[in-house]
């Protein structure tokens, strides 16, 4: 039986795919929240609650789930890692680019698995995608978008009145703070490839002045090869959610996500030698029978878990990891990438959108690549 805890008891996404797999236990959650500690207790029945976080690593579970505030993250990764535990992270991976030289450092030398809990790339449309590319469809891929449109302003208190953890680490940050829904899936799609660089504009301050996030960021990143990715985050402007926009360009067709009343995704390709059959929209559902096969054939219970099935996915692909000693299929290497393309848009965007370099996150990086360099 795998234990499994889980810290942050208000980040339990994870706990309907955990409880559908075999021989797998949520045996402990973690919070400094007593009340809410014992309500998601009894609404879970999960054997061990904890307040002290050390208390549950000395305990016997055999990985941790961390689901607190973004600045927690590395810090309780080490500490689980330095205990023998296996981890999985929500994101950002870090606060620091320093801190994600650590946790590569201590991912490397615990010998565990480490995996970002990135739902996006698991969410069924970004999956279909990731299928179509690889069986050639859209050709060479060469371009994308990603976006994220959140309105944050109630997400900026506590109930209680109190400034909440995002108006410091990620509202009272300049640039991209919030990457890797965006930059995720875009990744996987460009397999194979890392982000050498990366620019950030910022539009300024034109309703939330108080605060040091731009009300729109746009950060283009440069691959190795010369491919190239936008991305948006806006926190503020008046507008409907869209947190999972995205646009994929290749050399024999596009895909674009859906923008809202009533739009659909939809797929242009270059079919049946057709010098225009590119010129015409198809909705994406017609090639539904590409989606990966355990999609398609989710069971209720998986589907439920939430986003199509995607957090039940990326759960049995974290246990899988850890049961077949095999990579999980986001690493603290890609994890760490992803992360760094926000933390380097703050220097970017405050030095007049100068380009910057992302550190080449990999095994056994020199010290002499660990450094923040303009």
């Amino acid at each position: 039986m795998l234990k499994i805890g889980i810290v942050g008891a208000r980040g339990l996404s994870t706990m309907m795919g955990f409880r559908d797999l075999p021989d797998v236990e949520v045996s402990a959650i973690c919070d400094l929240d007593e009340d809410l500690l014992k309500e998601k207790q009894e609404k879970y029945n999960v054997p061990h609650t904890y307040r002290i976080y050390e208390d549950m690593l000395e305990s016997d579970i055999d990985a941790v789930v961390i689901a607190t505030p973004m600045q927690c993250h590395v810090p309780q990764a080490i500490a689980a890692l330095q205990a023998g535990k296996h981890v999985m992270s929500e994101v950002t991976a870090g606060v620091s680019l320093d801190e994600l030289f650590w946790l590569c450092e201590e991912v490397e030398k615990s010998g565990k698995v480490y995996m970002l809990a990135e739902n996006y790339c698991y969410m069924p449309q970004n999956q279909l995608i990731r299928e179509l590319r690889r069986k050639g469809f859209f050709g060479e891929v060469y371009y994308a978008e990603g976006e994220y449109l959140h309105y944050l302003d109630d997400f900026l208190t506590y109930p209680n009145g109190k400034p909440s953890w995002r108006q410091y680490w990620q509202c009272g940050k300049h640039g991209t703070f919030y990457p890797t829904h965006s930059l995720g899936p875009v990744m996987q799609w460009f397999e194979g490839e890392r982000i050498k660089s990366i620019a950030t504009f910022g539009t300024g301050h034109h309703r939330a002045d108080n605060l040091r996030q731009e009300d729109t960021t746009v950060t283009m990143c440069q691959t190795e090869s010369g491919k190239l990715i936008r991305i948006r985050v806006d926190a503020f402007s008046p507008r409907p959610h869209n947190m999972r926009y995205y646009q994929l360009q290749g050399t024999k067709g596009c895909y674009e996500a859906p923008r809202g009343l009533g739009d659909v995704g939809k797929i242009a390709l270059f079919e049946n030698g057709d010098p225009k059959s590119f010129l015409e929209w198809r909705p994406l559902d017609d090639f539904h029978d590409y989606m990966p096969e355990r999609y398609r054939n989710a069971t209720r219970n998986q589907l439920l878990g939430g986003h199509g099935g995607g957090d039940y996915f990326i759960v049995k692909d974290f246990v899988d990891a850890i049961v077949n000693k095999t990579k999980p299929d986001i690493d603290v290497y890609d994890a760490c990438e992803w992360t760094a393309v926000g933390l380097m848009s703050e220097i970017s965007v405050q030095n007049g959108s100068r380009t910057v370099d992302i550190p080449n996150f990999r095994p056994k990086m020199p010290n002499s690549e660990r450094i923040l360099k303009l």
